[in-house]
């Protein structure tokens, strides 16, 4: 599977199409089209990586481990993934900004319990 074919299945389950993709990720709108002909510059599949929610190895076909290699005991960035941003999908659909504020004030008052 290429890189594109990979990034298309994976942004088709989230209901993105390519160019919805290049914009979560902050590239050009026909950047990914583009690697059709062209190698990806690290910071753009990178880009794409994060905001598909897989590891860039994956997305090279380097493994079929869609996740990153991050260790299970390595730190989160609590207030990155409580923010907004960082719970705009479930199950591959976005969530409404009014679920979003309230999963928030949810997720904030679970972490003061800790």
């Amino acid at each position: 599977m290429t890189v594109i074919e990979r990034i298309k299945e994976i942004s088709k389950k989230r209901g993105w199409n390519l160019q919805k993709t290049a914009t979560e990720a902050g590239i050009g709108i026909n950047t990914i089209y583009k690697w059709k002909s062209q190698t990806p510059k690290i910071d753009a599949i990178s880009k794409v990586a994060d905001v598909l929610g897989v590891s860039v190895d994956y997305l090279l076909g380097n493994t079929d481990e869609m996740h990153s290699n991050k260790k299970d005991n390595e730190p989160v960035d609590l207030d990155k993934v409580l923010s907004e941003e960082g719970m705009a999908m479930f199950d591959g659909q976005p969530l409404s900004d009014e679920y979003k504020k309230a999963l928030l004030a949810m997720l904030n008052t679970m972490k003061g319990n800790d």
